[in-house]
């Protein structure tokens, strides 16, 4: 139980950093607590791509200092990896769940773009979220739902509101400019 609500505050520190690097390596002890805390309830799958999760955030707290060959192929391995957790650790449909968020939540961190890493959020909220629900894990579940609702309000004061502000001030600049 410790190691669900351990879990549970790193997600959402790391969900209030602002900070790639800073907001990476929160998200990796959110990793490792799930881990932990997977093996204890038996969700393996969870559990493997947990501990794939907290090795892959590390690396690409990293991503400015490999190079992009190197970067892209460690992207490809990740991907294949946790696809091979899934055939290993398969219990049932479930375990396509994490995998599917894993899939998608590495993509977009392999990414240096926060809009991406902010759409993520939705994804492995979503995901994650039904995943542990199914082995009860009511604080891991809390933390998803809350990832999941900070990720929209994000992408929404982020991407989209401020693209309609800017868009207007680039309408307003050019009528000054006729």
């Amino acid at each position: 139980m410790i190691f669900s609500i351990l879990a549970f505050i790193a997600l959402i520190l790391s969900i209030c950093i602002k900070d790639r690097k800073k907001s990476l390596f929160i998200q990796s002890l959110n990793c490792l607590f799930e881990a932990i805390y997977g093996f204890i309830i038996n969700a393996f799958t969870g559990a493997v791509l947990s501990i794939i999760n907290f090795i892959r955030t590390f690396i690409f707290i990293q991503s400015e200092k490999i190079n992009k060959k190197i970067y892209l192929l460690i992207l490809i391995i990740f991907e294949s990896i946790i696809v091979v957790n899934c055939i290993y650790t398969w219990n049932g449909l479930i375990s396509i769940l994490p995998t599917i968020g894993s899939i998608i939540r590495t993509y977009c961190l392999w990414q240096t773009n926060m809009k991406l890493v902010r759409i993520s959020g939705v994804t492995t909220g979503i995901l994650y979220g039904l995943y542990y629900s199914y082995y009860h894990s009511w604080f891991i579940v809390m933390g998803d739902i809350i990832l999941l609702l900070t990720s929209i309000i994000n992408i929404y004061k982020n991407d989209i509101k401020n693209r309609k502000e800017e868009k207007n001030e680039n309408i307003s600049n050019k009528a000054w400019s006729n």
